[in-house]
């Protein structure tokens, strides 16, 4: 539910904030007033696009901010709105309420808030989707579209429908898949089949010299080792003479660990107990010594004698670079190559053995597609006519008593080049991704009218009533949700009105309703009566602000509202007689 609005510099008003309650809350005023920038400031809530052209003439921006409770909506509209909070890290207040905000610059430039965090706009219509329902005087404009007609539908019978829906366009984007890739294949027979010549030469190449992971890289290490044989070995040599001494030449040649020994003999024989303290130390440097010259033995051994070993491996180079050179830059990428293309290879299979399977699954996902598709179908047309029989009774209640809906549930013949053409019975229809229906909301106006799609049947008048009508039939599953009507009231007025009046009273039994009207007959149902004023300062600059009205100045604002008669003790008598009527229709039986 919506409980606060604030608006600053957004056209004609300055700064204005608003208070909102349960029930029906009615917003009037005088034309040019500043009531439609009310309902722009919820749609920039709801996340829609920015227009700088309304900000105010000298502000720099524009800001809305709305506060928002969740208590009152369903268990599904609850859990939505607490998964964008979550996604978005935003918080609610310690009242539980959370603060929505949107600012526009006069630059164009616009910024969101939800619970103290920035956001995209995006967010902004995720978060207010289930809580908050606008509509606009162009709204029944767009009731008009076959895909909002269909929307409608599914909403409706939404306990069948949608289960049926999901699994319709499963199995259509599978079926969608396989037919491209099938389509594809027999497009491009000719160039995958080269493609996949290129692949296998290419396969057999790598897999003939079947290099190793890294091999390139231990090769060049290798290489470089094999280059530096003859002065490696000196150097070694050298070294393990230095510690073990010349084995040929044992008289001159004393090593290191000899000379250690003699000195720790030396050492242990001195009755010098400092000096001989000193052995133990000259054992550890003996033990070092040791295991040096097995290293360096062992060094020495391992190093090749072969003189072909370093032309083995510059030949084994060459191979691996003839690789490198042509797939990728080192062979840990041409192993990778080789992968992926092993991959792509088994899908280039343009056999007819291939395609035929392959168009055998295609056919299996199109009959899987038609099935649902069917029971799509059954279910919409089942739903059709409670739906049209629930809008018609809602629409004798708007004074439009033979008045008929009738919804149409018919197939949607596929085109001539038809993106995804199926076949149902015979019948060539195109599915689309929500289903192979067309769906179409005929009125008979009247008693012996024709029955005609909207577009071409009702007034301005009466799609503002089927617009009502149908609301208040949809609105059975969103119990709490927040309906905003700006003027859905255009173009009736008389009895019509008032029972415009009594519908809007019963849609706010369960609903936070919020009209904007110019009708006293729909005002004087209100809960809540809000007026918005403007402002002239005698220098031109003009100033809207919004107040909630007590009971004496809501006869004063009918009776303005009945033809300008607020000061006349007629038009006030008028006004009461309104809202004593309103009062009385709206008090429980």
């Amino acid at each position: 539910m919506l409980t606060e609005i604030r608006i600053d510099g957004l056209g004609v008003i300055s700064t204005a904030t608003a208070q909102f309650h349960e029930g029906l809350t009615v917003l009037t005023g005088e034309t040019g007033a500043g009531k439609t920038m009310v309902v722009t400031s919820l749609h920039l809530l709801s996340g829609a696009r920015a227009d700088a052209g309304r900000v105010r003439s000298g502000a720099r921006r524009a800001v809305v901010e709305g506060r928002f409770t969740v208590e009152d909506v369903n268990d599904a509209a609850r859990a939505e709105v607490t998964a964008v909070l979550e996604s978005a890290a935003a918080e609610a207040d310690d009242d539980g309420s959370v603060i929505a905000v949107r600012t526009v610059g006069s630059d164009g430039r616009s910024r969101a808030h939800l619970g103290g965090r920035g956001v995209p706009a995006s967010v902004l219509a995720e978060f207010s989707a289930p809580l908050l329902t606008v509509h606009g005087q162009n709204d029944q404009l767009r009731l008009q579209r076959p895909e909002q007609q269909v929307n409608a539908l599914d909403q409706f019978a939404s306990d069948t429908v949608a289960p049926l829906l999901r699994k319709y366009r499963a199995s259509r984007r599978s079926w969608l898949e396989a037919r491209s890739e099938l389509l594809e294949r027999m497009a491009r027979s000719r160039e995958l089949a080269l493609e996949a010549d290129r692949l296998t030469h290419s396969l057999s190449e790598i897999d003939a010299i079947a290099p190793e992971p890294g091999e390139d890289a231990r090769i060049v290490a290798e290489v470089r080792r094999l280059s530096d044989l003859d002065s490696l070995r000196e150097a070694a040599a050298t070294a393990h003479a230095a510690l073990a001494g010349l084995a040929d030449a044992p008289e001159d040649g004393s090593g290191a660990l000899e000379l250690l020994g003699a000195a720790r003999a030396r050492v242990e024989s001195a009755e010098d107990p400092a000096l001989s303290a000193l052995a133990p130390r000259l054992g550890e440097a003996i033990a070092v010594v040791v295991d040096l010259t097995t290293e360096l033995s062992g060094y020495l051994s391992d190093l090749p004698s072969d003189p072909g070993a370093l032309d083995s491996l510059l030949t084994r180079q060459a191979e691996l670079k003839s690789l490198t050179r042509k797939y990728a830059p080192d062979i840990d990428g041409v192993i990778a190559w080789a992968e992926e293309s092993r991959t792509r290879l088994a899908s280039l299979d343009v056999s007819e053995e291939a395609l035929a399977k392959l168009a055998s699954e295609v056919d299996l996902a199109a009959a899987k597609v038609a099935e649902t598709a069917k029971k799509l179908t059954a279910a919409r047309t089942k739903a059709a006519g409670r739906l049209g029989a629930a809008v018609s009774t809602e629409l004798a209640g708007l004074a439009m008593g033979k008045a008929k809906l009738a919804v149409e549930v018919r197939p949607m013949p596929a085109a001539a080049q038809d993106s995804a053409p199926i076949e149902i019975d015979g019948v060539r229809v195109h599915a689309g991704s929500a289903g192979v229906d067309e769906v179409e909301f005929r009125l008979a106006a009247h008693s012996g009218a024709q029955s005609l799609p909207l577009s071409k049947s009702a007034s301005g008048g009466e799609l503002s009533r089927v617009m009502l009508a149908l609301e208040v039939v949809l609105s059975s599953s969103d119990h709490g949700a927040t309906m905003v009507f700006d003027e859905v009231d255009a173009g009736v007025g008389g009895r019509a009105a008032v029972e415009i009046g009594r519908r809007l009273a019963r849609l706010a039994r369960t609903h936070q309703v919020i009209v904007v009207t110019h009708l006293p007959q729909v005002a004087a149902f209100a809960d809540t009566h809000l007026v918005v004023d403007k402002s002239d300062d005698g220098k031109g600059v003009v100033n809207s602000g919004v107040r909630a009205l007590t009971k004496d100045e809501r006869v004063i604002e009918l009776a303005r509202m009945l033809a300008g008669l607020d000061d006349t003790e007629t038009g006030r008598a008028h006004a009461e007689e309104l809202l004593e009527t309103a009062r009385a229709e709206r008090a429980p039986a």
